[in-house]
């Protein structure tokens, strides 16, 4: 469809109006094709973000994002493809863990990762911290991979919703991001151009999240399966907590030493249990197993090593030096200042500004501002105490891994700043507030 002048499709939607799927994608034809310009596109941006979308006009603005670009097919795999993505927070390392310990549970994980933004760290970055390590995987070499392999953790295409990229880099720039028709459309735009048999996805709620509250998380949820069910695809979706970090590291090769741990079985706590519980309902939902027998296969995956063989198998079918298998500590990059953090006050952990540490580490350079930033794997703050614990003046909670001394009590003291203590029993959040299908 051609727009004779979409002017009048940004002031239906201004005025209030619903708008034709037809006109929803022909705005978006449009502005892929360069006829409208970032000025138009901003309004119709804005309009959305104040008027909202109904679940029609996202479906429609999904199919058009789509349609910009590729799509991606895996053929003459014998197992279940099974994609997984989290909106994003701070030391989410489930993706390190959940890819092979699917594999290793016999399904097949082909994932398309990203690049972390702001206080949110990113796979892409955590996986090429390992030395060698590649993530621009061409599709063949990916679907290769899968059926050798059973994961594969790469670099999204250029060719892949390019429209998206597009949009999202102008809802940065004229802070029309928190609109949940838009996220929505963005998120599952780039799950649905890519054919699995179950998406699965995590969106985090809580100091460190973009949604903030578990109502607003909820909302999203809901708009993602509505999209998915559009689309004629299955999918579940886990509402969780980032109250507080999920795991204990907040950097690149930090993030995957502590992966490394938990697949080896020696690390458990709150990055464990979900890695198997999204497993658990990968399994669960593609081979009619009950979920309870789902997830104590998950964890025989872990404590028997045969998730970890698959992380080492896929870190050197990509390039990477397997031996961080075996040595995460003496493979990776070290940053040549640790400095211990020591709690400043006694008390039990009452909350946390999750938001915050993940800043601070950014800040270190372990993240970026703008996309392009470089980032220095090395760095990062390592945080072991959680909500609910109790905490002695002088007690070590974690430590700050710096290029020099300034950085890393600067760091430290981030992070004694974003701790709230109170006397008393504090009750912890719920890791999954809840599961929607």
């Amino acid at each position: 469809m051609t727009v004779s002048d979409p002017r009048q499709i940004v002031a239906a939607k201004r005025d209030g109006h619903t708008l034709a799927a037809e006109e929803v994608e022909a705005f978006i034809e449009g502005y892929t094709r360069g006829e409208i310009e970032d000025a138009l596109a901003s309004a119709f941006l804005m309009a959305c973000l104040l008027r909202g979308m109904d679940g029609a006009e996202t479906l429609a603005l999904t199919r058009a994002l789509i349609a910009s670009g590729d799509t991606v097919r895996f053929v003459g795999l014998d197992r279940p493809t099974v994609d997984k993505h989290s909106t994003g927070g701070v030391a989410d390392g489930v993706t390190l863990v959940f890819a092979p310990l699917a594999a290793a549970l016999g399904l097949a994980v082909a994932k398309l990762s990203g690049r972390g933004l702001g206080h949110t760290g990113g796979t892409l970055d955590k996986l090429e911290s390992i030395p060698g390590l590649r993530t621009d995987l061409k599709p063949e070499a990916m679907t290769r991979q899968v059926r050798e392999v059973g994961c594969a953790v790469a670099a999204q295409s250029p060719r892949l919703v390019p429209a998206d990229g597009r949009l999202y880099a102008l809802r940065d720039a004229t802070a029309t991001v928190p609109s949940i028709p838009l996220i929505a459309a963005s998120v599952m735009s780039k799950k649905l151009a890519v054919e699995t048999d179950l998406i699965l996805l995590d969106v985090k709620a809580g100091a460190g999240a973009f949604m903030k509250s578990p109502e607003d998380a909820e909302a999203l949820a809901e708009a993602c399966l509505g999209l998915a069910r559009g689309w004629q695809r299955q999918a579940r979706v886990a509402v969780t907590d980032m109250e507080q970090p999920l795991g204990d590291a907040v950097g690149n090769a930090l993030d995957v030493v502590e992966a490394v741990e938990v697949l080896t079985g020696v690390h458990r706590g709150r990055l464990r249990e979900l890695a198997v519980a999204f497993a658990a309902r990968g399994l669960s939902v593609t081979s009619g197993r009950g979920l309870d027998a789902a997830a104590r296969e998950a964890e025989r995956a872990l404590d028997d090593g045969s998730a970890l063989e698959r992380f080492r198998a896929m870190i050197e079918a990509q390039g990477g030096d397997p031996r961080v298998v075996d040595d995460p500590v003496g493979v990776l990059p070290r940053a040549p200042v640790v400095m211990s953090i020591e709690a400043d006050r006694a008390g039990t952990l009452a909350r946390m500004a999750t938001e915050d540490i993940g800043l601070a580490s950014g800040a270190l350079g372990a993240g970026r501002m703008h996309k392009g930033d470089p980032i220095d794997p090395s760095v990062g703050i390592v945080v072991r105490c959680k909500i609910g614990d109790r905490l002695d003046v002088g007690e070590p909670i974690g430590e700050v891994h710096a290029r020099d001394d300034d950085d890393a009590r600067e760091a430290a003291r981030r992070v004694l700043d974003a701790l709230v203590m109170r006397e008393g029993t504090v009750q912890p959040p719920p890791l999954v507030h809840t599961w929607l299908e």
